[in-house]
């Protein structure tokens, strides 16, 4: 399809859906206006079924037999509400770590992604069930807003294929409130050290049969280090309803502005003798870019426990991104997921569909002349296409025992275009190659997974799965010509159990995962910013993933526990080496005394060992242990408000770094420093 084809039929992509949903509506006429008012009273208790509640979506999450989990977003909002770490630093099996307090972060499950601390890969990240990835398998950060959230949805590895996500880490999606979920008036500031900002407002309205939420969101930082300035804006509203008693759609509006200043890594010598310090200053890196997102889901109800869900989107993205080169860079993406669900009173259940989505770059790159564009380099047009098929059905086997089995097809493609034939890429002037190629990817991937409910409270699980994962386009390309990266594939073994007893839950998987031709990446150690990707013949990823609450008295305890052993297997260069970039075990809690609203109580982050920065084992960093203190008054409406302090020992340590193959046992530039010492307040008043 031509990009004239393209421009043509963008305008109608989104909008068809549109014309479909008011065409049944204007099939409803004026005489049954009265009969959706009373339709629209049984539906709420029956819920909007484009936007399930929280208890609805703990209840099926409850059936799979893997590790998954719904993370409630007032378990996070009682202290600084800034980024990812802050929404997910609890969530088990979750491993994320911003790489100078901001947004970009190394975001992790189950080794997915290890090397990438920006620019996310390995997961599948979701706004309101609709991707926030780009269709070839990269994502941002800065999408998110973590307040405009009601609850986030995490399905770790195989337990993400209800969206048809067959890859290593799984799915992470971000459900936002509705009109009928949120306060209609939610005003909050929050500020603190290293001139932390950040003012938000949101307004829901419940009209009945439909309801509208809009975020508005401010938020700029200083940051610990120097060159870390941020400065967001993020925008979001959705607007839905049921349109008559068969079919609901809503309608979801995106719009971003973000500028980071990246101060770059440092050697140990630094981060000891300043760990303010920037290396950057000289390109002035930076990453901002401004993104617009218009999304729909659709539910038609069916007779029968039959439905049939449709999720579309479209988005533009435009990135200025001064780093070694100056990349200049404007997104298009769109794609759409239909899913059928059905379900019956026997305990059957099943869900199917297709994914489809189709994205456009166009890369363009300019010699970095101190954050200004000079002369430019390479132009490239990236294409990717995707097709996913899959199925999920679950069967009760007998009393409390059910089992569960799927398939996935993928059919991905890679393109891309050099317009210039100019390869830059090392040398930082021209050397006349073409760097155009096509890819195709086909994977077929199954599972099968047992469930059992020992009693009401608790839950046995056990599943096998395949994973099948092509390479984004950073991954395709970097160096010399590395267009021949392929698709990474695994065989995982996972078990756990949940036990949810009076006051104690407890969510613990232990899991296996070997894989075939990982997507290793590490770092240039020429050029500290590029990451240069190559497939592993074999490695193995195992560990355990331990999430816990534990109620006692007016205290709660909440935490988890992870325990990464990701290595080699028997390879030319490594042995047996672990894979570098992350500590072998991981702890994160804390312990609040709550009454009536009010709360307080010590926070813990805790890295016990050292960990290698490069695959051969001769750099390593440092474990650590932080702790802080909150408390603050969260009532259900008026006025709240926190006080939050990090890292109160003002300890310099190494939150996460960057990877290199082998350091020769030589300090390199490739750690990043956590915050110091800083303290955070914030008000919020609720109607």
């Amino acid at each position: 399809m031509t990009r004239t084809t393209d421009v043509l039929l963008r305008p109608l992509f989104v909008p068809t859906l549109l014309a479909l949903s008011l065409g049944f509506a204007q099939q409803t006429s004026a005489a049954h206006s009265l009969e959706l008012d009373s339709t629209h009273i049984e539906g709420r208790q029956a819920s909007d079924p484009t936007a399930p509640s929280l208890a609805e979506k703990q209840a099926e999450f409850a059936h799979i037999p893997g590790g998954a989990e719904v993370v409630d977003a007032e378990s996070y909002k009682n202290g600084r509400t800034s980024n990812l770490q802050d929404a997910l630093g609890l969530a088990t099996g979750v491993f994320i770590q911003p790489r100078f307090g901001a947004e970009e972060a190394r975001l992790s499950i189950r080794g997915s992604g290890l090397q990438r601390t920006f620019h996310g890969r390995g997961l599948l990240l979701m706004q309101d069930g609709a991707p926030i990835n780009s269709p070839d398998g990269s994502f941002d950060f800065q999408s998110i807003e973590p307040l405009a959230t009601d609850h986030i949805e995490v399905l770790r590895g195989a337990n993400a294929w209800r969206y048809g996500a067959a890859n290593l880490g799984g799915a992470i999606n971000f459900v936002s409130p509705t009109g009928k979920t949120a306060p209609p008036v939610t005003l909050r500031m929050e500020g603190g050290s290293f001139d932390y900002q950040r003012l938000y407002a949101a307004f829901a309205q419940d009209f009945g049969a439909w309801d509208a939420f809009i975020s508005l969101n401010d938020y700029a930082q200083d940051g610990f280090r120097d060159h870390a300035h941020q400065d967001n804006q993020r925008y979001f509203a959705n607007l839905g309803g049921r349109i008559n008693e068969r079919l609901s759609t809503r309608f979801y509006l995106t719009h971003v502005e973000t500028d980071s200043d990246l101060p770059g890594n440092l050697t140990k010598a630094q981060l000891r003798d300043n760990p303010e310090q920037a290396t950057s200053l000289a390109l002035d890196q930076q990453r901002d870019f401004t993104l617009n997102r218009l999304g729909n889901i659709s539910v038609l109800e069916l007779d029968g426990g039959h439905s049939l869900e449709l999720a579309t989107y479209y988005s533009e993205k435009s990135l200025f991104h001064p780093i070694f080169q100056v990349l200049d860079v404007d997104y298009e993406d769109y794609g759409l997921r239909l899913t059928h669900k059905w379900q019956n009173d026997a305990g059957w259940r099943w869900q199917g569909g297709l994914d489809s989505s189709h994205g456009r770059a166009w890369d363009s790159r300019y010699a970095n002349l101190g954050g200004h564009r000079g002369n430019k380099l390479n132009e490239l047009h990236q294409t990717a296409r995707n097709l996913n098929l899959f199925g999920e059905l679950e069967i009760p086997l007998a009393e409390r025992w059910a089992l569960i089995t799927g398939a996935a097809w993928q059919h991905q493609e890679r393109d891309v275009d050099d317009r210039l034939r100019c390869n830059a890429f090392v040398t930082g002037f021209c050397l006349p190659q073409d760097e155009s190629f096509n890819k195709t990817y086909i994977g077929r991937s199954g599972r099968i997974g047992l469930r059992h409910d020992l009693n009401e409270e608790l839950q046995l699980f056990t599943n096998f799965s395949q994973s099948f994962e092509p390479p984004t386009f950073s991954e395709l390309s970097g160096g010399a010509i590395v267009s021949e990266n392929d698709a990474q594939k695994a065989n995982t073994l996972e078990a756990g159990l949940r036990w949810n007893r009076d006051h104690l839950d407890i969510d613990l998987a232990v899991y296996r995962s070997e894989i075939r031709d990982e997507l290793i990446g590490y770092t240039d150690p020429t050029r500290p910013s590029n990451v240069i990707t190559t497939n592993a013949d074999r490695t193995i990823h195992q560990g355990i993933e331990l999430g816990a609450a534990w109620s006692l008295g007016d205290f709660v305890l909440r935490g988890q526990y992870l325990f990464n052993d990701f290595r080699f297997d028997n390879d030319e260069t490594y042995g047996d080496n672990r894979i570098a970039g992350v500590p072998r075990q991981f702890l994160k809690g804390e312990a609040l005394w709550q009454r009536a609203g009010w709360y307080a109580g010590p926070t813990l982050e805790w890295v016990p060992t050292h960990y290698a920065v490069d695959h051969a084992e001769s750099l390593y960093a440092e474990g650590y242990a932080i702790w802080g203190l909150k408390s603050g008054y969260r009532p259900g409406e008026g006025l709240g408000f926190f006080v939050e302090g990090r890292n109160l020992a003002d300890k310099s340590y190494i939150a996460t770094t960057g990877v290199v193959a082998n350091a020769n046992g030589q300090d390199a530039a490739l750690f990043l420093p956590g915050d110091g010492r800083s303290l955070y307040v914030g008000l919020e008043w609720r109607m």
